[in-house]
C-alpha cells in the first residue's frame, strides 16, 4: 500500500543562486511547464541574467542534478522608503509541492536581502489561491494594504483560469516580530479583525467548470479589498473553515 503523500520523505533539496546562463535557461524552461505560459508571456532569459547581475537574486533548488524550483526578485525603490526587494515569481515543480520548497526559497530570499541590509520585500499574489494566501500571511507573516486590478492582463497560463489577473501585493517586512514569530512557526498577534473577506473553498473547481460564476466572485472580491483598503485596513491574517476561507483585515502599523 503507498503512504499518504504527506507521510512521504522528504528529498534532499539544495538550494543554490543561479548565475550563469545555461542555468537560466532551465529555470525558462521550468517556468514554462509550471503555467504553461506561451512564449508571449514567459520570462525570457535575458531578465534572469539582468536581476542577478543589477542587484536582484535568482535562486533555484535542485534534487539531485534537477532544478525542481526557483525564486526570482528584482530591486525596487520606493518613494519615502528606498530600496526594497520585488519577488516576482516563485515556482515549484508539481511533483514537488508540499515538501516545503517554496517556504525554504522565501527564507533564502530573506537571509539574502537580510544580508545586504534589505528589510523589505514585496510580491504579488492572487488572491483566490487559497493556499499560497494562507502561506504568505500565516506561514510567513506577510501583511497587504494594497490591490491592483488586472496587473497582468489576460494570460494563457492555464492556472490563472481566463480571469483577469487581479493581485493583493505582499509585504514582508523581514525583521518584524510578525514575521520572526510565523517563520519560527510560533502563535503571533493578529491585531483586531475589524472586516472578512470571504473565498469559497471550491473556487479552484469553479475555475474550471463555472467561468462566470468565479468572475463574479472574483470581482466582488475585488469591490471588497479596494473599499476595505480605502478605509485604512490592512489583511493581518488568513483563517481557513468548512465552506469559506477568510481574509481578516484590521489595523497594522
Amino acid at each position: 500500500m503507498s503512504q499518504p503523500a504527506q507521510e512521504r520523505p522528504r528529498p534532499q533539496i539544495e538550494v543554490k543562486p543561479l548565475t550563469e546562463r545555461r542555468q537560466f535557461r532551465d529555470v525558462v524552461r521550468l517556468q514554462k511547464e509550471i503555467w504553461g505560459f506561451e512564449d508571449v508571456d514567459l520570462l525570457p532569459l535575458r531578465l534572469f541574467v539582468v536581476a542577478s547581475k543589477i542587484g536582484g537574486h535568482v535562486f533555484g533548488a535542485y534534487h539531485e542534478d534537477r532544478l525542481i524550483a526557483f525564486a526570482l526578485a528584482i530591486p525596487g525603490i520606493k518613494p519615502g522608503y528606498g530600496a526594497y526587494l520585488h519577488s516576482h515569481m516563485v515556482g515549484v515543480a508539481a511533483d514537488y509541492r508540499n515538501y516545503g520548497v517554496g517556504r525554504t526559497l522565501k527564507l533564502v530570499q530573506r537571509e539574502d536581502a537580510l544580508a545586504r541590509g534589505i528589510e523589505l520585500m514585496e510580491w504579488t499574489f492572487d488572491p483566490l489561491e487559497i493556499k499560497n494566501a494562507y502561506f504568505n500571511m500565516e506561514r510567513l507573516g506577510a501583511i497587504v494594504r494594497r490591490y491592483v486590478r488586472n496587473q497582468y492582463g489576460q494570460t494563457s497560463s492555464r492556472l490563472h483560469g481566463g480571469l483577469p489577473t487581479d493581485r493583493c501585493i505582499a509585504e514582508w517586512w523581514l525583521k518584524s516580530d510578525r514575521v520572526l514569530h510565523a517563520i519560527a512557526g510560533k502563535p503571533f498577534e493578529h491585531g483586531v479583525a475589524q472586516a472578512r473577506i470571504a473565498v469559497p473553498n471550491d473556487i479552484a473547481h469553479l475555475r474550471v467548470h463555472d467561468h462566470a460564476r468565479a468572475r463574479q466572485i472574483q470581482a466582488g472580491i475585488t469591490s471588497q479589498f479596494l473599499a476595505r483598503f480605502d478605509e485604512g485596513l490592512a489583511v493581518i491574517g488568513f483563517e481557513r473553515g468548512e465552506m469559506t476561507s477568510d481574509y481578516l483585515l484590521g489595523k497594522w502599523k
